[in-house]
Order: C-alpha cells, then sequence, then structure tokens
C-alpha cells in the first residue's frame, strides 16, 4: 500500500479528471488504478492493482476491490472483489464477496449475502440474497431462490455445476456437483439434486411431509412442557 502522501495525489488527480469521491479522507485509491471520468468513489472503499473502473459506476461505502475489471453504470456496494471481471450496469451488495476468477456478465444482479467464486454469470441472471455459487457456470435469465448453495466440494475434489440459460433454482436448493441443470428447468424449494435435470424438467427432490398428530404433547419436547407450574 502506498504512503498517504502518494494516495493523496492520486485522489486529487482523480478528482481533478473528473472522478467523484465525496468524502476523499476516507478513500484509498493506488496510482495503478485506472478510474474514468463519472465514477462515484463513496466512504471507506479501498481500490488496488490493476483495477479498471467504467464510467458512471458507483463504488462503495464500504468496498474493496483488487485487480479486477468492474463496466460501466455498475454498482458495488459493501462488496468485496478480487481479481474478477464484472461487466456494465451491475448491481451487487450490500454484503457481497467475489472472490477470485469470477466472470460476471452485464445486468446481472447480486444481492446481499451472496458469494461468488470461481465461476462466470450470464447476462441478466439474478442472485438474489443469501448464496454460494462456487465453480459454476451460470447461464443467461437465471434464478436463484434464497439459500441454494452449489455444492462443490467434497472433501478430497471440487466438481463444477451447470446451469443452463433460463434456469429457476428454487429456495435452499442443494446443487451437489458435478450436475448440469437444463435449459429453462426449474428445481422444487428444499431440493438436494445430485443428477441432471433436463431441459424444461421440473426436479423435486425432498421427501414427503408427514404430520404427527399431538406429537407435541406426547413427546413434551420443549423445557417450559417440563416446569412446574407455581
Amino acid at each position: 500500500m502506498k504512503d498517504y502522501a502518494d494516495r493523496t495525489g492520486t485522489i486529487e488527480r482523480l478528482i481533478k479528471s473528473g472522478v467523484i469521491i465525496p468524502c476523499p479522507a476516507t478513500v484509498i485509491i493506488e496510482d495503478t488504478v485506472k478510474i474514468e471520468a463519472g465514477v462515484k468513489i463513496l466512504p471507506n472503499t479501498i481500490i488496488t492493482g490493476n483495477t479498471e473502473i467504467k464510467s458512471n459506476s458507483v463504488i462503495g461505502p464500504n468496498s474493496y476491490v483488487q485487480d479486477s475489471k468492474i463496466g460501466n453504470s455498475t454498482t458495488l456496494n459493501n462488496t468485496q472483489c478480487y481479481n474478477s471481471e464484472i461487466g456494465s450496469f451491475v448491481s451487487a451488495g450490500p454484503f457481497v464477496h467475489i472472490r477470485p476468477d469470477c466472470k460476471i456478465s452485464d445486468n446481472v444482479h447480486i444481492g446481499n449475502f451472496v458469494e461468488v467464486k470461481n465461476s462466470k454469470v450470464g447476462n441478466g441472471s439474478k442472485l438474489p440474497h443469501l448464496l454460494y455459487v462456487g465453480d459454476s457456470s451460470v447461464g443467461k435469465n437465471v434464478n436463484f431462490g434464497c439459500g441454494a448453495v452449489t455444492v462443490n466440494y467434497n472433501g478430497r475434489t471440487k466438481s463444477k455445476t451447470i446451469v443452463k440459460d433460463g434456469a429457476f433454482i428454487g429456495c435452499n436448493t442443494n446443487l451437489i456437483a458435478p450436475v448440469t441443470i437444463g435449459k429453462n428447468a426449474f428445481t422444487a424449494a428444499g431440493s438436494t439434486i445430485p443428477k441432471n435435470v433436463p431441459d424444461n424438467a421440473l426436479s423435486v427432490a425432498r421427501a414427503r411431509q408427514t404430520n404427527k398428530e399431538e406429537w407435541v404433547n406426547i413427546k413434551k419436547p420443549y423445557k417450559w412442557q417440563h416446569q412446574e407450574i407455581k
């Protein structure tokens, strides 16, 4: 990291070139970084290495970007991004972690508490919240439901998940790699998918619900059921 004098000089140069930095005292930008005019850098943001950011993007607040390429009109809010490429008109955050070797295409939405690692995400796809997408190839216009996970590691090797264009991944789906989800296919919420799903198919992989009447009254599982009433 450059010393303070070097950093302030870099920030002053960027502001004169048309980069918007409302609170420069809270921002760290290395002199190797290239930022086009019209970009806004919000407080508590650090940008390092060979990062390039195109016009009209908003980085921050509280973001860290290292050795990455960011397209135009993209927003990274409370996002950490390492050695990856992010397209234009992408929104990410808050609390997003983009690990190395990711390629995020244009018009992608990545919501809160999402981690993406060594993956490609196609144009217009949505990863809204509480997701892990690792070692994956995600097509165009794919939607991931809340809590879905690509299960890429078995303790010895890491395997790839392929999700083709238009697929819909239901909430709390586990995709057990290696696995392929076909074009426009659906997975039902709560499913664990260890086998390929054909194009246009619905895959349901969960046990049938069983309700045991009066189980709570019979088994008395709660602490309060064993307390004496005074």
